[in-house]
């Protein structure tokens, strides 16, 4: 089996050596977003905000590689603080509102850049 790498500008360049997501088969890994917004640079730090940040730039990355977010099947959220559960969930609600991939969520001692969030995916591709 190839693998192809995927990068896009519609997502924040990789702050390492890494990825923004590999294609394997018949599906998309991507690595893990920080809710970096990828024209200005800005870490956005409210919880909602960040959430749906990350969830943007996982859209722009499986945009490039020829799927979306429907086609997710599962997730893995990384949170600074599992007190900010319930703000994340209720943006996340929003960006898969059926069929829901499967998920994982838990609290780290530290992200990238302080961040309050990463989110990565694994993706079908059609």
């Amino acid at each position: 089996m190839e693998k192809q790498v995927i990068s896009t500008k519609g997502a924040p360049g990789a702050i390492g050596p890494y990825s923004q997501a590999i294609k394997a088969g018949h599906f998309v890994y991507t690595s893990g977003q920080l809710p970096i917004n990828a024209v200005s640079g800005e870490l956005i730090s409210d919880i909602k905000g960040a959430t749906a940040q990350s969830l943007e730039n996982v859209k722009a990355i499986l945009a490039e590689a020829g799927t979306s977010l429907d086609k997710v099947v599962k997730t893995l959220v990384f949170l600074s603080d599992m007190n900010d559960f319930a703000a994340m969930n209720e943006v996340y609600a929003q960006y898969f509102t059926a069929n829901a991939p499967a998920r994982s969520c838990v609290e780290v001692a530290r992200l990238p850049k302080d961040a309050k969030i990463e989110i990565e995916v694994i993706a079908l591709m059609d």
